[in-house]
């Protein structure tokens, strides 16, 4: 096929400008101007194309717990959402602990028209007790190691992991909450807790546990990535420790860039996630983190949960919120648009520093590489509906107007999703 009439942009490189792309085989073939050839056409006039984007943290609850979401249905929330890959956590049922598991993930993946990778988890079950096999999960397909869902509390074995972590050259994410400043999870401990009665999470839950993991991850060299941070003190604390020379990475979710703690009186469960959202100052360090390179990466931590369970009261409710199929429209809305990142910055954010986190041959637009682009109109406005591809539509942007909107995504030079709404 021939892109033609679109915006071509390279976060990679940084090159841009009106260039055709002609894919043969699943690769790039030729990127010029006015090219021509019989096959298919594609008109991207009005249209940004970019590498395919990359999501470093999702859920796709598969083995286990599969009406929420499963591999299939995750990936076509993720080409819609025009993300050509994507990295699965392991708290599944069972965990990712264990090579029978990781290769099911991966063999369904395969299976799929987007390329679905996993990590495995740091510790057996998910208990933060004993380390698994990581040499052996990493032979068998793991690209890096999470526990994404529960804290490590044993730094003796974190330190372990993370030594094991930089022998293989993966890296290695946390999830960053001490149980013990948690009351209620869900909720930011303060003045939204208050009214709700439930105690909540405090900042300081987060702040300990990376305060702790970069001076682990400057002692020993290892690439870390901490997950969905939330807290102003969290962007602080991994600001330093890049000055200092941790290899610290931190990713940021859209809805900790776009909504505050108020969120949760307005929504209700649909507002509860964990980390939680937390305040209008928390809010601006994050989209700091963002301006000034703190953080690197914008990742959806996509956690379907069936509308029955969001549905119950609110301390009962599990935490978490989908994110494949509104992340690039929240950046362009309330990041580009608001003057915070250019949309090649956003760009690189959302494809090419995840590609270099997990050392993937992606994130970029050139001759002889995959064919993995998104298409879309920067433009665009329309309005947040449930008619998601995802099998749950727990979100509180429901209705809401945003800004950008794909039109094409191509993943390994196939078209596998295509806007027909207009």
């Amino acid at each position: 096929m021939i892109i033609k009439n679109g915006y071509l942009m390279d976060p990679a490189t940084g090159f841009e400008g009106y260039y055709d792309i002609e894919i043969r085989a699943g690769k790039i073939y030729r990127i010029g101007e006015n090219l021509t050839a019989k096959t298919e056409i594609i008109d991207a006039s009005n249209c940004v194309v970019a590498p395919g984007l990359i999501d470093v943290h999702v859920h796709f609850r598969d083995p286990g717990l599969t009406y929420k979401e499963d591999i299939h249905s995750g990936a076509k929330a993720a080409a819609k959402g025009g993300f050509t890959t994507v990295i699965c956590m392991a708290n599944t049922k069972p965990a990712v602990d264990n090579v029978e598991t990781l290769k099911y993930i991966l063999e369904e993946g395969k299976k799929t028209l987007i390329n679905i990778l996993a990590v495995a988890s740091i510790s057996e079950e998910l208990k933060g007790q004993k380390l698994v096999d990581m040499k052996e999960l990493h032979k068998n397909g793991a690209c890096g190691f999470s526990d994404d869902g529960f804290p490590l509390m044993d730094a003796q074995m974190v330190i372990k992991a993370m030594e094991e972590a930089k022998n293989l050259n993966v890296p290695i994410s946390f999830h960053e909450e001490d149980p013990a400043f948690i009351i209620n999870s869900g909720v930011n401990q303060g003045e939204i807790s208050a009214v709700l009665g439930s105690g909540g999470a405090a900042a300081i839950a987060e702040d300990i546990m990376v305060a702790r993991d970069c001076m682990l991850a400057l002692h020993t060299g290892a690439c870390i990535n901490i997950q969905h941070i939330s807290s102003k003190n969290s962007v602080e604390l991994v600001r330093s420790a890049k000055k200092l020379g941790a290899n610290v990475i931190a990713e940021a979710t859209p809805h900790h860039f776009t909504l505050t703690e108020d969120a949760v009186l307005e929504h209700g469960t649909l507002a509860k996630m964990n980390p939680p959202l937390r305040t209008q100052e928390d809010k601006e360090a994050i989209i700091q983190g963002l301006k000034d390179g703190t953080i690197e990466i914008i990742a959806t931590d996509h956690a379907p949960h069936s509308e029955e369970e969001k549905n119950r009261e609110f301390l009962q409710a599990p935490s978490g919120i989908t994110g494949l199929e509104t992340s690039l429209t929240l950046g362009i809305t309330y990041l580009v648009r608001e003057g915070h990142l250019t949309l090649m910055e956003l760009m690189k954010k959302m494809s090419y520093n995840p590609s270099k986190l997990y050392h993937l041959p992606a994130g970029k637009i050139a001759e002889q590489e995959s064919a993995d682009l998104v298409i879309f109109n920067k433009d665009e406005e329309w309005i947040v509906k449930k008619d998601f591809a995802s099998k749950a539509c727990n979100t509180p942007f429901i209705g809401k107007k945003m800004f950008g909107r794909v039109k094409y995504t191509i993943c390994n030079g196939e078209k596998v999703y295509e806007d027909f709404t207009s």
